[in-house]
């Protein structure tokens, strides 16, 4: 007697037709794959923009000491800078003082070698920008020639003046009798110095002995 399975050749048909995944399943796997791998570029971008912004932290920390490092450089060379000023100020005031020391000294001297017989002085006064000289003479020649000799010098600047000539009767007695004498005023202006400006000076009065007229 012969069998035939039917049911075991059907059950072999449904198997091979039934598929493995169904469309839904699939649309969700494909689903899950995206977003997996989604996820995975999201965290390495993630992951590289840390790394960046680590580098970029730790860039920034060494600026900033460098920026402060600088800053106090830049502190001290502006000290440096502003001592620099103040030693060549000092400097330059020392370079004038000597100069304007120089000047009182050449003065003297040139007023000394200007003086003629029968005329002496009493007194000199020396301002910013003048000379005034006081003295005595028994000649107004010999006061002429003095403002003369003056005017020779660079050290002053013409016109030079005779602000007082006042005679003073028998004011002096020699061999001859009474002599009258003539008491006078100079002003002589200073020339400036040709490398720099006129400072201001403290007025000072310089006695001279007085002597006998020649």
């Amino acid at each position: 007697m012969i069998r035939i399975n039917l049911l075991g050749v059907e059950r072999q048909k449904v198997r091979k037709a039934t598929p493995v995944f169904d469309p839904a399943q699939r649309a969700t796997f494909f689903c899950i794959a995206i977003f997996g791998l989604t996820a995975m570029g999201i965290g390495a971008w993630y992951w590289q923009l840390s790394h960046v912004a680590s580098g970029l932290t730790t860039e920034i920390a060494i600026a900033q000491a460098e920026t402060v490092r600088l800053n106090k450089v830049l502190v001290e060379v502006k000290r440096a800078e502003e001592r620099r000023a103040q030693l060549q100020q000092r400097v330059a005031i020392i370079e004038e003082l000597r100069r304007g020391q120089s000047v009182p000294v050449q003065m003297l001297d040139h007023v000394s070698r200007s003086l003629p017989d029968f005329l002496w002085l009493t007194a000199i006064e020396q301002k910013s920008d003048a000379v005034n000289i006081e003295g005595q003479t028994t000649t107004m020649i010999s006061l002429a020639d003095f403002v003369a000799n003056l005017g020779t010098s660079k050290l002053v600047e013409k016109p030079i003046d005779i602000i007082k000539g006042e005679v003073e009767s028998g004011s002096s007695s020699t061999s001859t009798g009474q002599v009258d004498l003539i008491k006078f005023s100079v002003k002589a202006p200073l020339a400036a110095p040709p490398t720099a400006a006129k400072a201001a000076a403290t007025p000072a009065t310089v006695p001279v002995t007085a002597g006998a007229p020649r």
